[in-house]
């Protein structure tokens, strides 16, 4: 029972270190991305602009996706 105990737990640490890494990186990586293109997403998503949007938002799910894979512990 211990060890499903540990288990749960090492699952749930690795869970708040992937949130603490998104919750600081994820601000930068979003300013990085705004620095290198040449529009206002921030505006041009309050404009109602869709596309613009679903860019940020790709963004955003392709970062985490990079962070889930980076913190899984080896088995």
């Amino acid at each position: 029972m211990s060890e499903l105990i540990l288990a749960y737990l090492t699952t749930l640490g690795w869970g708040v270190v992937g949130i603490i890494i998104m919750a600081i990186a994820l601000p930068i990586v979003i300013y990085i991305f705004s620095k290198f293109t040449p529009i206002d997403e921030w505006t041009e998503i309050k404009k109602g602009n869709i596309g613009i949007a679903i860019i940020i938002a790709a963004l955003i799910i392709a970062f985490a996706v990079v962070i889930g894979f980076a913190i899984i512990p080896a088995s």
